[in-house]
């Protein structure tokens, strides 16, 4: 059917495919496959709320195209009456479910936040290894204090075992971003975010950074890595060996800007260089104070 050089037929074909495309792609979804409780979590709320947004969605679409079907032109026998009187009972009726949607909506997303909260342990998942991480110019840099070690552009922990991010920025604002494991927050200079990750097996996933950052930001990723506690031994054994040591004189040259940077291990690391690297910015004034209302521990996160 032609209306108007409009093909219809295949514009609705058109439509078909690209529903199905965006359908396999869902499949595909690294958000839609959480393999830790974080993420499973954050998976469902986002059900939830889909399911519960459906409720106005769904009967609107349908009585939609119920009106345009009943009230059509050649439909003589539709009793047409566009002068009436006010009617409490309808006005109830279409304000009160909008009304206990939102307000469902807002209990729901409220339990959530407080459930996941980033700056929040892991209930019940024993101890956190603690893991202090720098967004650089194109990279990441991931400090293991308790270790002694560093890595760029590699975070492994073990399977099972809470981990508890530090998160700063020696560049522009970043987005800390692993789908499968946790939600996004922001890395920012002078400050400190915190996120809390766990994975439930071993395996391997993509973290990147999800907010623009300059040129080599399409290869700002990592590699995110859970072991079996042995495994992590052996990973940690293994970065000890590397000959790289990062502190003061060796962190400009590391931090330089660069792109597509490969895995990199530091055995040994200066105690204290994390500190040093939020405290540049404060010196310098580029960080905002807690006079003004923001200070290291505020949350930034969407």
């Amino acid at each position: 059917m032609k209306l108007r050089g409009i093909n219809w037929r295949g514009a609705m074909l058109a439509v078909s495919m690209a529903l199905l495309a965006g359908a396999c792609d869902l499949k595909r979804a690294a958000v839609l496959d959480p393999k830790g409780p974080i993420a499973l979590a954050e998976r469902d709320l986002l059900f939830d709320a889909f399911c519960v947004m459906m409720i106005v969605i769904v009967p609107v679409i349908i009585l939609t195209l119920w009106f345009a079907w009943r009230y059509r032109a050649s439909n003589t026998s539709a009793q047409y009456t566009p002068t009436w009187s006010n009617s409490v009972k309808i006005d109830a009726f279409v304000w009160s479910i909008p009304a206990i949607i939102v307000i469902s909506l807002g209990v729901l997303l409220w339990r959530s936040t407080y459930k996941l909260d980033p700056y929040r342990p892991i209930e019940n998942a024993g101890p956190a290894i603690e893991v202090q991480v720098v967004a650089q110019d194109w990279k990441w840099l991931f400090i293991y204090p308790e270790q002694g070690i560093a890595v760029v552009n590699q975070l492994a922990f073990p399977a099972g075992r809470p981990l508890s991010l530090r998160i700063t920025s020696d560049t522009v604002m970043n987005s800390f971003y692993v789908p499968q494991l946790a939600g996004q927050i922001y890395a920012m200079a002078g400050m400190q975010t915190r996120l809390q990750l766990l994975a439930n097996q071993p395996g391997k996933f993509v973290g990147r950074n999800s907010q623009y950052s300059g040129g080599g930001y399409s290869d700002q990723h990592f590699e995110v890595v859970s072991l079996s506690q042995g495994d992590f031994d052996a990973w940690i054994a293994k970065a000890k060996q590397a000959p790289g040591r990062l502190d003061a004189q060796t962190y400009p040259a590391q931090a330089a800007k660069s792109r597509a940077v490969p895995i990199t291990y530091y055995s040994a690391v200066e105690s204290g260089l994390y500190d040093q690297i939020i405290a540049k910015y404060r010196h310098s004034g580029h960080a905002h104070t807690q006079s003004q209302g923001q200070g290291s521990n505020v949350p930034a996160r969407r």
